[in-house]
């Protein structure tokens, strides 16, 4: 590295005001600039690799080619301040505030209900700001756009996208308004409908009091800089930080000379690639080239053969620039351009296409590249440049391979990208395939082209490429020689499929692994392709007769639909809840659709989570060193080499503990051995982040492995490896039913884990007061009072020194119960030592290593049925994989047998589960505690036995169901009349039998696209079996000058727990009032306030509730352990691509009994939100591990919960009205875990598909249920000629 000299000065402006930067370090990106030197928080770290949005600004930037201000949005985690120089920043805290003015797009989220926990929200706004910036009136298909890169755990998405509906330009709102009908419109389906159509509400919220929008208002471009920009200093800008220095030439001729002197350096430009390879991998480079200032490198020219494409173009500039050349030229000469543009519609988030060019892109030649594989068969040539000066090569398979006869010099730079037109009989076509639709890296993807001599079927030319099925993309030369000549007919087909799978090889070995999935799409693309073309070429005889005598093979219509991708809409529905009676008073918001008390605070990026609180004077940064063996004796732990760098304090061990170590299987911090992969060792305090994570680095801890390794459930059950004793359940008598049915089945169920992925990772900051030992705990959990008791017994001082403070939480799901406590105790051990405050905050990639999730599940079943469908036995037994330590594995199995007989009366029924112990780190609580994935076992019975008797699952689910009051496994009695009405609301509101057969009709009219639609019910208890659980205590106060505090026992997480609580804390207190309201009728309320002051009545009250009696004695196996249950039913339909595995969700209606919900706004954003999650864990959701137990799936690159794209295009939610229970408040129920079953009636429709798709090929109809229902196991599962083939 040269030797740093001064550092030229950084200017840019952040919300209208100049930022002048004196010692800019290219190490430090705009997120961490804006929150640690700027204060602005409002822009959030969730995962730091630019996959998940929350911490989305919009930059400004002035075009000189275009002489236009150009807005975009970009994640400030992948942007280098460096890259800044001339720019203008505005992030959420610019565009308004709750102290001034918010804008509309802040007032419409929150109004709209868009937000729960907030964490993601700033990140939603700048998405749809930047949008309106620059589209003030967006399309319905640019708002899907502009928000696919933003992630949202909380709301299930709807809600977010009906607030930026609200500026979208004119449309039918509904893609079947123009068939005469309409999602929206609530027809009268039965007499007992009409009855209550005048008492059921459809709006959430009142769009005519939102403000307009008003471009004229926005902040401008500062003038300071146009000035600046309109006479740019060609000079070269350097900047130097502690290891790296930034280079910035102003010309060409600068950059070509630097690339002479630095040949190693990268160029950077939009830095998604480079960016989170120097976080997560370690990539460093001294020296960074960052030639955004040279104009030749953003030239477009159009030739009459081609068109010519600048290196540093985005890709969205490229996107919209094909767009453009697509609808100006003939079709013909667009076919390249098109498969691009396909393959750059899915190609990341907007704000990834904003920021990533063209040049990074081809340079970069990653194996999933989605654009690579079309420009290298499309005869693309890559324009180079030099001091010595210009060449071209062809972008082809040896440059993508990286073989240095066919690669850039080091002191070359790739100036351009020529991609010439296609003509007539050239036919390109793209494919990809990945874990969901948008914004994921692809499985596999194919750019494929022919052509044909002219009026002839006769192959002249073909070109194969493929991505992800081998280290770079990989061409099929040999298959693609020896097929020229071959007509377009089933013979070359075949001969296809067998040369190219001879010829691109994957060794099971394969990085990635779906070995036989990635060999099918190679074939299943290649197939499509064929369709595709013959079909084109079908239509070039129709308008040109005389120049083809040919015949083409005919292709039947029920084979066709295959080469319709699956569309994007914006999502439909309807939201319906019961209103509040006539007779409330208007001021009552008991019942009503109040906006989440901090909704505009989320929206204007002022609500404070745990990491936006100030610095602290003297605070320190503590990192986690955690185990790299999955179960060793830790032999030694040197920690002498990170202690000698600059700013590291100190390292905490065991050693350090002058308290206890957690419990004796489960230690805060590793003592002599560790039992999985992310076991927390020991931790490291240091000045700064920085220094804290390069000391990190520097720890060396010496291992020896031991025996046994166990990771899975099988190989903990052959070595009979258990956390705690068997649970069980049994009711009748099981073998005799067995001995007296018709039909016996014995199955298997898989069901995966799920990480919890709460936006906001586990943070805590822990101060140390001057006396007493006295702490302040600042944290992001759901149970302060276990942090308080297990910082308490770690630092063996009394509870009541300790305090624990929540204000919110960014997302917890039964993630942040237990383990914050673990975080908080070991920063306060931190403190304790060193006297001075600790923050910790978990990287997301450390956060999804250590913490563990949902219990992935094995499940054996065996079913006894009539031919009726009648189940008269059930036997199941369960195995939960618990991790390497107990946690709330005993608990959670506990639930799954208690809840697994969902909705069914089966009088012969035996239930059992095991927890096992495996060298994983310990799975927790989630949200649903296990009946997610037990009753999905349960919902697979019923599928068998209905494959078995011929019948359709909703009768074998109808016949089963509770009728009449009755006792459920463990003796407790129930009414199940709302759960029947739940479900005969359903069928009505979903239409179900009508469309049961308009999907029975489309599969007989298409082979390789099938549909499938499924109804589910839900019986869901609510609670726990112990009433000490259920106690809780509140204080209301009202202060003399009216205003009023509430404290309670509860946390907000995002489930609007604080604005239920405002809408019933003062009904005690206003009794108390009456006297004096009577007295004094038009007095204000601090009137009234002062005069109970007066008047010596207390204006304080508390409450207090013993708990539910609830208990469950496993001996006798019975019990009342829980106080109600929640029940609903959701039906979905979806479509799926038998060659591919993709699936399409078209509707979803989902109808729960809230009873009398005190929020319906807040209850149905629960409900959408669970059903969503739910929906992510049985289909897209899945974890990955090598086998020596680390994760591979710890970021969002690879781990994929639903984004905005994944939702149903209809989403319907109806509350059952008159329902009521004596037991609650307002005869309210708690709504947040219930929904997250209900998102199994997605998977049950994907398995109607599949099962409709495997009788239509003769294929056995029972198969091994796995969830989640990936696109590889629809692929495997839909089994056909070409996964035979593999």
């Amino acid at each position: 590295m040269p030797c740093p000299t001064r550092s030229d000065e950084l200017v840019f402006f952040v919300n209208g005001r100049k930022v002048i930067e004196r010692d800019a370090d290219p190490e430090v990106t705009l997120l961490t600039f804006l929150r640690k030197n700027l204060r602005l928080t409002g822009t959030k770290y969730a995962c730091g690799r630019g996959g998940c949005g929350a911490c989305t600004v919009m930059v400004s930037r002035h075009d000189p080619s275009s002489k236009k201000i150009r807005h975009f949005s970009v994640t400030a985690c992948l942007v280098p301040i460096c890259s800044l120089h001339g720019t203008a920043v505005t992030t959420v805290e610019g565009v308004g505030s709750i102290k001034t003015r918010i804008h509309p797009v802040q007032e419409r989220i929150a109004k709209s209900h868009g937000t729960q926990c907030g964490f993601c929200t700033p990140g939603m706004v700048m998405s749809m700001y930047t949008l309106l910036r620059n589209h003030p009136e967006p399309s319905e298909e640019q708002l899907m756009e502009a928000l696919g890169g933003n992630l949202c755990r909380c709301t299930g998405y709807r809600p977010i996208l009906a607030s930026g509906r609200t500026f979208c330009m004119a449309s039918n709102d509904c893609q079947e308004k123009g068939k005469g009908k309409c999602c929206l419109d609530q027809e009268e389906k039965d007499s007992s409908s009409l009855d209550r159509k005048s008492e059921m509400c459809t709006e959430l919220f009142v769009r005519e009091e939102f403000q307009p929008l008003d471009p004229t208002q926005e902040l401008i471009f500062p003038p300071e800089l146009l000035r600046m920009l309109e006479n740019p200093e060609k000079r070269t800008f350097t900047f130097h930080g502690e290891r790296v220095t930034w280079i910035s030439p102003g010309t060409l001729k600068e950059l070509l000379e630097l690339k002479v002197k630095h040949p190693e350096a990268p160029l950077i430009l939009g830095n998604t690639s480079l960016g989170p390879a120097m976080k997560s991998q370690g990539c460093f480079h001294p020296i960074l080239l960052y030639p955004v200032r040279i104009s030749e490198l953003y030239v477009v020219s159009k030739a009459s053969d081609g068109l010519t494409i600048g290196a540093g173009c985005s890709l969205a500039q490229v996107k919209d620039l094909l767009a453009e050349t697509v609808s100006s030229l003939p079709e013909e000469k667009t076919k390249a351009y098109r498969a691009l543009l396909k393959q750059l519609k899915s190609l990341g988030g907007q704000q990834i296409r904003n920021m990533a060019s063209l040049g990074g892109h081809v340079v970069s030649r990653h194996c999933y590249s989605d654009l690579n594989p079309i420009l290298a068969v499309s005869s693309a040539t890559l324009n180079l440049i030099s001091e010595e000066g210009k060449r071209q090569i062809p972008l082809n398979e040896h440059f993508l391979a990286g073989l240095a006869s066919a690669d850039l010099k080091p002191e070359e730079i790739l100036e351009s990208v020529y991609i010439p037109h296609s003509h007539k009989w050239e036919f390109v076509s793209a494919f990809r395939q990945a874990e969901c639709r948008q914004n994921a890296l692809a499985d596999v993807n194919a750019g494929l082209r022919v052509v044909f001599e002219e009026g002839t079927d006769t192959i002249a030319g073909l070109s194969l490429a493929y991505g992800g099925v081998g280290a770079a993309t990989i061409s099929a030369p040999q298959t693609c020689q020896q097929l020229l000549g071959r007509h377009w007919n089933q013979l070359m087909l075949d001969e296809a499929y067998r040369l190219l799978l001879e010829e691109i090889s994957l060794p099971g070995s394969a990085p990635g692994g779906k070995v036989e999935f990635k060999r099918s799409l190679i074939v299943s693309f290649f197939f499509k392709f064929y369709l595709q073309v013959l079909q084109e070429l079908k239509e070039l005889r129709r308008l040109f007769p005389k120049s083809d005598s040919c015949h083409y093979p005919e292709v039947a219509d029920r084979f066709l639909s295959v080469l319709e991708d699956f569309s994007i809409n914006l999502p439909q529905g309807v939201q319906t809840y019961q209103c509040v009676d006539s007779h409330q008073p208007p001021l009552d918001p008991v019942g009503r659709p109040i906006m989440h008390l901090s909704g505009l605070k989320h929206a204007t990026g002022e609500a404070i989570f745990c990491d936006d609180i100030p610095v602290v004077d003297k605070e320190l940064a503590m990192a986690l060193v955690t185990s790299t063996r999955a179960h060793a004796k830790i032999i030694s732990i040197d920690s002498s080499e990170a202690l000698e760098l600059p700013g590291v304090v100190d390292v905490i061990t065991a050693e350090d503990i002058p308290g206890t170590n957690g419990a004796e299987d489960d230690k805060l911090l590793a003592v002599d051995k560790v039992l999985c992969v992310g076991q927390i060792v020991c931790a490291v305090v240091a000045e700064t982040e920085v220094q804290v994570k390069r000391a990190v680095e520097k720890i060396k801890i010496t291992y020896k492995d031991l025996e046994p390794v166990i990771f899975s459930i099988e190989d903990a059950v052959k070595h009979n490896s258990f956390l705690c004793p068997e649970k069980k359940l049994e009711q009748g008598n099981i073998e005799e039913a067995f001995g007296k049915v018709d039909q016996i089945v014995e199955g298997e169920v898989h069901v995966g884990g799920q990480e919890h992925f709460y936006m906001e990772t586990q943070r805590v900051l822990v101060i140390p007061k001057t006396e007493d030992k006295e702490l302040d705990v600042y944290v992001s959990t759901q149970d302060p009072a276990h942090v308080q008791k297990t910082v308490s017994s770690t630092l063996s001082i009394p509870i009541n020194r300790i305090t624990c403070h929540v204000k919110r939480v960014g997302g917890g799901f039964g993630g942040k119960t237990g383990r914050p406590a673990v975080f908080g105790a070991i920063a306060a051990v931190g403190a304790m030592k060193t006297g001075r405050p600790i923050r910790l905050v978990l990287d997301r990639e450390d956060d999804m290593l250590i913490t563990g999730g949902r219990h992935p599940l094995f499940g054996k079943y065996k079913v006894g049925f009539m031919n009726s469908g009648r189940i008269k036995a059930l036997d199941i037994e369960c195995y939960i994989n618990g991790g390497c330590t107990l946690d709330d594995s005993e608990m959670v199995t506990e639930y799954l047998i208690l809840k697994m007989e969902n909705a069914y009366k089966i009088r012969n029924l035996r239930f059992r589960g095991r927890a096992c112990l495996t060298n994983l780190p310990s799975n927790t609580a989630f949200r649903g505690f296990g009946f997610p994935q037990g009753t999905l076992v349960t919902e697979s019975c019923i599928t068998a036995v209905a494959a078995k008797c011929g019948l359709p699952p909703e009768k074998i689910r109808e016949k089963n169901m509770y009728k009449t009051v009755d006792k459920t496994i463990y003796k407790q009695a129930f009414s199940p009349e709302n759960l029947i009405r739940c479900w005969n609301e359903c069928l009505v509101q979903s239409s179900f039998h009508s469309r049961r057969l308009q999907v029975e009709e489309f599969n007989k009219k298409n082979y390789w696209k099938k549909k499938g639609i499924a109804i589910v019910p839900m019986k869901f208890s609510v609670g726990f079996a112990a009433t000490s659980y259920h106690q809780a205590a509140a204080l209301v106060h009202i202060y003399t000058d009216g205003s009023v505090l509430v404290t309670h026992g509860g946390n907000e997480l995002g489930q609007g727990i604080h604005t239920k609580m405002l809408q019933n804390a003062c009904q005690v207190l206003l009794k108390r009032l009456e006297p004096i309201m009577k007295k004094n009728p038009e007095g204000t309320w601090e009137d009234w306030i002062e005069a109970a002051f007066e008047q010596r009545i207390s204006l304080s009250a508390t409450g207090y509730f013993r708990g539910y009696k609830a208990f469950m004695d496993w001996e006798k196996g019975e019990g009342d352990p829980f106080p109600y249950y929640v029940y609903g039913v959701a039906c979905s339909e979806v479509e799926i691509d038998c060659l591919t595995g993709a699936h399409k969700k078209i509707r979803t209606d989902i109808v729960m009994d809230a009873c009398c919900s005190l929020n319906p706004a807040i209850d149905i954003g629960q409900i959408e939100g669970a059903f969503v999650q739910g929906m992510g864990l049985y289909t897209t959701e899945e974890l990955k591990y090598s086998p020596e137990g680390v994760l591979y799936s710890r970021g969002p690159d690879e781990y994929k919960i639903p984004t905005i794209t994944d939702i149903p295009e209809e989403f319907n939610v109806y509350l059952l009205p008159s329902s009521h229970t004596p037991l609650t408040i307002y005869s309210s129920k708690g709504l947040g875990e219930s929904g997250m079953f209900l998102g199994s009636s997605v998977f049950f429709a994907i398995i109607d598909a599949v099962t409709t798709a495997r009788r239509e090929r003769d294929i056995a109809e029972d198969f091994t249920v796995r969830s989640p229902a990936t696109p590889e196991w629809v692929r495997m599962a839909c089994a056909d000629r070409f996964t035979e083939m593999v």
